[in-house]
């Protein structure tokens, strides 16, 4: 059976040579692959060699199709029209040319059979929900996520027998995600998708991991990738106590032995000082009895050593993940106590009080960053927004807020200034920061470690934050690093404000108000 993409033994690599991928092999089938993995595996760099963007190093790609791919980052350009975004300007240049008279046969081959393109076009829109987005509109007009979708639509038009998405849903609101979720599950042909969004992972017919500079394919959508994983994983954790309970009883037998041979040694000295047998006769028993001993330890060792080799065999199967773990200081925030009134342009005032947890929702472009943003800097100068603490701690999208010349351990100081030193290295070490990476500059760092940097400074600042503004945290950060934060946040007792389009991220945080932002309103949801 062929297959759309095929790597044999492919290996690929940084720009310093550490490899991504070393002498791999995978195939990706017709249909919808999720491709997952933690922060800095290489995912990207991976659809980018999918795309023909950049070359194994050693090893075959093969392909049996064109490539599409939607990379995370659109470039719009300034000037660009919602066709050039759709790749069908030129076709609809030509039909113009065409219909107004111009009878040039260049016109006729750049339309081939796509004389229904514009037709096409706008009914693909429309059934996506872009019924106001025009042809002709500019694409800077665009919201993040009709631009995404609008892009899609491109590469549904485009026809190519293989499309790749990277992280597709960044930034997307509810209905935006809900409509790529449509196109996703109405796919036709080979899709890739990198994500961390568990719902559009749901849609995929099977998941590739990369993990340990290798592709592992595995049956189905995420979920039945977590329950293949867990049956490996408690199979393999079987095996350890196996293989641990052989070793144990290998070295029994060796000591066993070991004392059994002493015995012997101690019969056979005795019996050669009373000197019960003839001389000639001890002094052989006592040559074939060496001879025997060492052939019994050389096999007690080998059963030893091949027991320890299958001890580390089955150990390496097994998968050791590192999660942050911290006890955080009590924020002293009471039960009643006022942290924040929101009033909304009907004057409806919405009052957060003691360890509330607050989800801020409403379609992209609503104004939820720039509400943060003022709670954070200068609400106090705000008319509708009351701060009624002045320890915020706000995490924003780009995560730009951090001094790239910094030291990690330098970072935090600056969030608390007054630790002690030794407190900083413990608790850094909580954050999965040890020995030299302390050391490290901030500017240097992936961007899930980047991230842990961020997140350690909110939660360590002293004195405690007693309300925390988080805009979009989980944006780039693949399905382990959420995890992270979920458990980081899980022992955190003060206010919490939270911008998020993730469900399932809201689901795990335990929300306890929501309220959606629309045309200036608030309002529960």
């Amino acid at each position: 059976m062929s297959h759309p993409i095929t790597l044999s033994g492919v290996t690929v690599a940084w720009p310093d040579g550490s490899p991504v991928l070393d002498r791999s092999d995978a195939v990706f089938s017709t249909g919808r692959t999720g491709l997952i993995g933690d922060n800095g595996t290489g995912k990207t760099t991976i659809l980018r060699l999918l795309a023909g963007e950049l070359a194994p190093t050693t090893g075959t790609l093969t392909r049996t199709g064109d490539v599409a791919y939607l990379p995370q980052q659109l470039t719009l350009r300034s000037g660009m029209s919602v066709a050039g975004l759709l790749g069908i300007r030129s076709r609809l240049a030509a039909l113009d040319a065409i219909e107004a008279g111009d009878p040039d046969p260049r016109h006729f081959s750049l339309i081939g059979d796509d004389w229904d393109i514009e037709a096409r076009s706008r009914a693909l829109l429309d059934a996506t929900g872009l019924t106001t987005v025009g042809l002709d509109r500019p694409v800077e007009t665009l919201s993040g996520g009709e631009a995404v979708l609008t892009a899609l639509i491109g590469i549904q038009l485009a026809d190519t027998s293989i499309a790749l998405l990277d992280e597709p849903t960044n930034n997307l609101d509810r209905q935006s995600r809900a409509r790529l979720r449509d196109l996703v599950a109405g796919w036709r042909g080979t899709l890739v998708v990198v994500s961390h969004d568990v719902e559009l992972l749901e849609l995929m017919d099977s998941t590739v991991e990369l993990r340990d500079r290798r592709l592992t394919a595995y049956g189905g959508p995420y979920s039945l990738y977590r329950e293949q994983l867990a049956r490996e994983q408690a199979a393999a954790e079987q095996a350890v106590r196996t293989a641990e309970q052989t070793l144990k009883v290998e070295k029994r037998q060796r000591i066993e032995a070991e004392t059994m041979l002493a015995r012997r040694r101690s019969y056979a000295k005795t019996d050669y000082l009373n000197k019960r047998r003839p001389k000639i006769i001890m002094n052989l028993r006592k040559a074939e009895a060496q001879v025997s001993a060492g052939k019994l330890r050389d096999d007690l060792g080998k059963a030893v050593d091949a027991a320890e080799c299958t001890l580390r065999e089955q150990e390496s199967r097994v998968r050791r993940e590192s999660h942050i773990r911290i006890d955080l200081p009590d924020p002293e925030v009471p039960a009643g106590r006022r942290l924040l009134e929101l009033v909304d342009a009907h004057g409806t005032a919405h009052i957060m009080q003691g360890p509330e947890r607050l989800a801020l929702t409403g379609r992209n472009g609503a104004g939820k960053t720039r509400l943060l943003e003022t709670l954070f800097h200068d609400a106090d100068t705000y008319p509708r927004l009351f701060a009624h603490t002045g320890r915020i701690g706000y995490l924003p999208q780009r995560l730009d807020h951090l001094d790239d010349g910094q030291e990690v351990v330098e970072s935090i100081r600056a969030a608390a200034p007054a630790a002690d030193p030794q407190q900083v290295r413990a608790n850094l070490a909580r954050f999965l920061f040890t020995g030299d990476d302390i050391h490290r500059r901030v500017g240097d760092l992936s961007g899930g470690e980047r991230f842990r940097v961020a997140l350690a400074r909110l939660l360590l600042a002293e004195p405690t934050h007693q309300l925390l503004l988080l805009d979009e945290p989980t944006n780039n950060l693949d399905l382990n690093s959420i995890d992270e934060v979920v458990s980081a946040l899980s022992n955190y007792h003060g206010g919490l404000v939270v911008i998020s389009h993730d469900e399932a991220f809201l689901g795990r945080l335990e929300i306890d108000t929501r309220l959606e932002l629309q045309e200036g309103l608030l309002t529960r949801s």
